[in-house]
């Protein structure tokens, strides 16, 4: 049906004119730890920060091999400088021990980062879905459109979150540790540096440790002021993308449609007009990335000679050896290089903030989603609550949709109880509500006010007139959401026959995007099949039956009472010929010439 109780999609339509450029542009560094904290403290804890101790310690085994390096340096240069062969044979030696010691602990030290990041990725991810999925948060996080694409935030953004986590805090360790371990070499070997100014002597102690921290500050700085938008422009990066890929996920699921209507000029301009979104945002990441690129190249190149130019008067009057200046060199760049974690992962920690803006802005869609159905009271939401006669009912049952004024709703309120083994059929004109009650009395849908009550004990399924069929075997999908192994095949067969899907016998096993294969008419035979192997105590049928002819749906329906005589049915329906099949009719009316609510009554039904 098209109708306007239709749910909204919850991907945002491509905009006329484009989004904020920096819609998430700030850090949140708070926020973001609070999404980090409950793994590490979380029943995986043990595993985790045993594995984290083994990752620290491989990456203080790689800094004892810098000093070790280090040392090295000089005794090498050392050599060469006064011809010593020996010396040099035996430097070479010691060079391969080194080497070999750090191939091993890189490999080590990769596996097990490696295996760490799983485990926080798997932890997370199973934390999103079950929040996600409790209490149906996905179904209204895209009725109000709270968050874009939550798929790939939980596939791609916890992915990059877990990743550039560790790889970020372990470099910011690894800076620490080696700033501790040459800080001191550092300022040993650079000695004092002495001057005048305006007539009185000046002496720095460890002037290049002073040296490196001034230069290592004013890069962190100037980075600062010239990346920071990049935050926001990496959010905008991964929202267009996703927007992207879902237009061209949903080309793909409706390819038939698209071709009957000859749609491909259509659907080819608006992946164009989402693309471009993209490319409109790939030139402000050009802009800033190179003015990024600009200061950290510069920052790293100067780097290069700057410890030389500061040294070379000490070497040129004697007081440094060739190996000396050589260590100092090493020395500073490792303090340097420490010092400067923040230029050097800045574009990383641009990146990580962008994922956790997503990951959290997902979060706050959930807990929105969760604080919602907690405050589904009838007055504020439609409340779901259970009955104790054993029959469905609508107590003072208003249905609205998003973006109606409360004060004017789709429908007046209805009192409804469907007993036992009753059999209703609702209808009234495209628009007035019958879907939103079928989603309303399966306890989805919050829009509204009144209160829904479901007889405790007793199962319940709802058929939409789209049926949901999951990739994967046709057993499977005729099941679901069982699962085939809870039935013998032969069962599964004659059910199959009896739904009028004979050439679908044998083929049980097969597996298959079935919602592609499938046309609208066996989708919805298979879910008739799907009712009857459930046997629930009321069926809810909307439009279950418009793909299907008037022979095969009277089929369906004769199958239902056959198969299924004690259970109640309530069928949404336009055709009069499936009225035969029910005892009793709600009809939805308008009121007031058509601007008035529908008003739902009880009518005869029609003759047969």
């Amino acid at each position: 049906m098209t109708a306007p109780n239709e749910a909204p999609t919850g991907h945002a339509p491509i905009p006329s004119t484009p989004l904020p450029a920096d819609p998430r542009g700030r850090l949140r560094l708070r926020d973001s730890w609070a999404l980090l904290k409950p793994y590490w403290v979380s029943e995986d804890r043990k595993a985790a920060l045993g594995l984290l101790a083994v990752v620290v310690g491989l990456n203080l085994a790689v800094v004892a091999v810098n000093v070790w390096l280090n040392n090295w340096n000089r005794i090498f240069y050392n050599t060469l400088e006064s011809r010593d062969f020996p010396g040099f044979k035996t430097a070479l030696a010691q060079f391969c021990a080194i080497a070999g010691v750090f191939i091993v602990v890189a490999v080590l030290k990769q596996f097990a980062t490696m295996r760490l990041e799983m485990r926080w990725r798997t932890w997370m991810t199973n934390r999103f879905l079950e929040r996600w999925m409790a209490h149906q948060a996905y179904y209204r996080i895209e009725q109000g459109g709270r968050a874009d694409n939550p798929d790939q935030r939980i596939s791609e953004d916890i992915r990059s979150l877990t990743s550039d986590s560790l790889t970020l805090s372990l470099g910011l360790l690894n800076s620490v540790v080696t700033l501790v371990s040459f800080v001191a070499i550092l300022w040993t070997l650079s000695g004092p540096l002495s001057f005048s100014l305006a007539g009185h002597a000046v002496t720095i102690p460890g002037y290049m440790v002073w040296t490196a921290l001034v230069y290592a500050v004013l890069g962190s700085w100037i980075t600062h002021k010239v990346g920071k938008p990049l935050i926001g422009l990496y959010f905008r990066q991964e929202q267009t993308e996703a927007g992207f890929r879902y237009g061209l996920v949903r080309l793909r699921e409706n390819a038939e449609g698209v071709a009957l209507y000859h749609g491909e000029s259509s659907e080819k301009s608006q992946l164009r007009a989402r693309f471009e979104l993209i490319r409109d945002n790939w030139q402000g990441l050009i802009r800033y990335m190179r003015r990024l690129v600009f200061v950290n190249s510069g920052y790293s190149q100067v780097a290069i000679v700057f410890p030389l130019i500061v040294a070379a008067p000490r070497y040129f009057s004697g007081q440094l050896t060739l190996g000396g200046l050589m260590q100092i060199n090493s020395a500073f760049g490792q303090v340097q290089g420490a010092l400067s974690w923040f230029v050097d992962s800045y574009a990383s920690l641009v990146n990580w903030q962008a994922s956790a803006n997503r990951l959290l802005d997902l979060e706050q869609a959930i807990v929105g989603a969760e604080r919602d159905e907690a405050q589904r009271d009838g007055s504020r939401g439609i409340a779901v609550d259970a009955s104790a006669d054993g029959a469905v009912h609508a107590h003072g049952l208003v249905l609205n949709v998003p973006g109606r004024d409360a004060d004017a709703p789709l429908t007046a309120p209805v009192e409804l109880a469907v007993r036992p083994g009753e059999r209703w059929l609702v209808s009234g004109p495209s628009g007035s509500g019958k879907s939103v009650l079928f989603r309303a009395l399966a306890g989805i849908w919050p829009y509204g006010g009144g209160r829904i009550a479901h007889p405790a004990g007793k199962s319940l399924l709802f058929l939409p007139q789209k049926s949901y069929v999951p990739t994967g075997s046709l057993a499977d999908a005729l099941c679901y959401p069982q699962t085939a192994s809870e039935y013998d095949a032969a069962t599964l067969r004659a059910l199959l026959h009896d739904c009028r899907l004979d050439g679908l016998v044998e083929r049980l096993d097969d597996v298959d995007n079935w919602s592609m294969r499938l046309s609208p008419g066996e989708q919805q035979r298979l879910a008739f099949g799907r009712a009857v192997l459930q046997r629930p105590d009321y069926l809810f049928l909307d439009e279950a039956t418009s793909a299907l002819d008037e022979e095969s749906e009277a089929a369906m329906y004769a199958l239902v009472q056959e198969r299924l005589p004690g259970t109640a049915v309530v069928s949404i329906a336009h055709r009069s010929t499936v009225a035969r099949w029910h005892e009793r009719q709600v009809r939805y009316l308008p009121q007031d010439g058509g601007r008035g609510p529908f008003a739902p009554a009880e009518v005869p039904l029609p003759a047969a």
